[in-house]
């Protein structure tokens, strides 16, 4: 080896994370880890046999009989330590989240550091969880609203932000007191397991946070069945979320459900055009378009259109495509080949339909997962680009003339998570936000998804809110408590 080439950390050892212990496979079923910039499988994810998730559950139950009445301050002492391991260990954990997926590394180094700030804002707050005390209406009477943890929590996450979606419901469990049973997403699960060990180096009790893999639809079915998990949380599709939610509901256990959006963005002809362009080019680019709240059909006023898909695919086009490792890399692969599959289908469907494809349309030659930076104009809005989630790359970029047109489209599909506007006028910013059905309206840049801000969408893009001060709701029940003085 040269004596100047750098020692890299060795991939994560992928394990189950039950009672305080590191399980490895030890004879259970595994399955391969992909590196979505080469397509080659570099490591084994061991999967809990159903005995593992019974001990998961029966781990969680018993320690949620001492953590519901731990100290504040000793869940804000934990989540504090868990931030100062998140910031020591991130170039480690990020290197491995962009092997196993394909993210740019620098966009991992963004998300750890994004991850910091979520554990030491929840450190924070969950110390000021109160209750209130309700005047009576005669003097023997005391009245007491008291908010509880609400229990075993189960928990599902994508694999788009392997680390920072499982953090967020971790730290907000934990911190209301709540312990938790969290399946993550067995593409990406290097920061998973480095999250658990986290935890676990931290001083967070055995029992509190629990990690389980496996197919997705046993290990769900087993925990949301059980009498011991009082509550669902999920990140990730609208079709599973659903699924979910029927299982939850037959039970009537608590939802909290981020699903899938469509996000409108309604560039008007009074905005800063150009800006605009430049801004969205790189906000598409992150995670390669797979996010969640990444701005997806975008409506253009038709005076300023030309202008705007030029400025647009000046940049967009442009981007370097490769292997998240390399430093001059912009945007990394598709984390699995259905999802090049699926951008592909969508481009056939809009040229099928008379839309032109400006730029990108192909997938990309060579080994790996990659599909280029694309953008499609000319296209009805009953195409498929305009009516399902794209989650990758592919822009569809289309007229419109009038405020109350570009609403209606916007407002057409049944999702509603994350929205965008783009005007100087404060008059169209107000009655904008105030008419787009979505759980987030971001006006003239990207101000979503802070610690300190809620989360959540409308419609069939979910149920509740994670982050700002909402973020506890989910994870704790509220008990009346009325006392008098005198018995009658």
């Amino acid at each position: 080896m040269d004596a100047h080439t750098p020692i890299l950390p060795p991939y994560e050892q992928l394990a189950l994370y039950i009672d305080g212990e590191f399980i490895q496979a030890g004879g259970r079923r595994e399955q391969d880890v992909v590196n979505p910039a080469t397509g080659v499988a570099f490591a084994r994810l061991p999967h809990a046999t159903t005995e593992d998730v019974g001990r998961a559950l029966a781990a969680a139950g018993k320690a949620f009989q001492s953590w519901r009445f731990s100290s504040p301050l000793e869940r804000s002492k934990i989540l504090r330590r868990v931030a100062e391991l998140i910031r020591e260990r991130a170039p480690a954990i990020a290197r491995n989240m962009t092997l196993d997926q394909g993210k740019p590394l620098a966009e991992a180094l963004q998300e750890m550091a994004t991850c910091v700030e979520h554990a030491e804002w929840h450190a924070e707050e969950c110390r000021r969880i109160y209750g209130r005390v309700i005047p009576p209406r005669t003097e023997t009477v005391r009245q007491l609203v008291i908010r509880e943890p609400v229990g075993v929590c189960a928990a599902f996450t994508p694999w788009n932000f392997p680390f920072n979606q499982a953090l967020r419901k971790a730290v907000a469990a934990l911190g209301a007191g709540s312990t938790l049973i969290l399946k993550g997403p067995e593409d990406s699960p290097s920061a998973v397991v480095a999250l658990a060990r986290i935890f676990h180096d931290a001083g967070l009790p055995a029992g509190c946070f629990n990690i389980v893999w496996g197919v997705p639809a046993d290990i769900s079915s087993q925990l949301i069945a059980s009498p011991v998990v009082r509550k669902i949380s999920f990140t990730g599709s609208t079709a599973v979320g659903k699924g979910l939610a029927a299982l939850a509901g037959a039970q009537m256990k608590r939802m909290t459900m981020e699903l899938g959006g469509h996000s409108p963005v309604l560039v008007f002809e009074d905005a800063e055009v150009e800006a605009a362009a430049r801004f969205l080019a790189r906000t598409k680019t992150r995670n390669a378009g797979q996010v969640c709240m990444a701005p997806s059909r975008f409506f253009v006023h038709e005076s300023v259109h030309d202008l705007f898909v030029d400025a647009f695919a000046g940049i967009y086009a442009g981007l370097k495509v490769g292997d998240g490792l390399a430093q001059d890399t912009q945007m990394g692969p598709l984390a699995h080949l259905r999802r090049v599959d699926a951008m592909r289908s969508l481009v056939a469907d809009a040229r099928a339909r008379g839309a032109a494809v400006l730029c990108g349309g192909e997938r990309l030659a060579g080994e790996g997962y990659f599909f280029p930076p694309t953008i499609v104009t000319g296209l009805p809005d009953d195409a498929r680009l305009m009516t399902e989630e794209p989650f990758g790359p592919v822009v569809p970029v289309t007229r419109f003339r009038s405020t109350d047109e570009a609403l209606a489209r916007a407002n057409a599909l049944p999702y509603g998570l994350a929205s965008y506007v783009f005007t100087n006028s404060l008059a169209t910013a107000h009655h904008v936000s105030n008419r787009l059905e979505a759980g987030m309206v971001s006006i003239n840049h990207f101000g979503l998804a802070l610690p300190e801000t809620p989360l959540g969408g409308v419609k069939e893009s979910g149920l509740g809110s994670e982050g700002g001060t909402e973020t506890f709701d989910g994870y704790l029940a509220t008990k009346f408590v009325s006392q008098s003085s005198l018995v009658p």
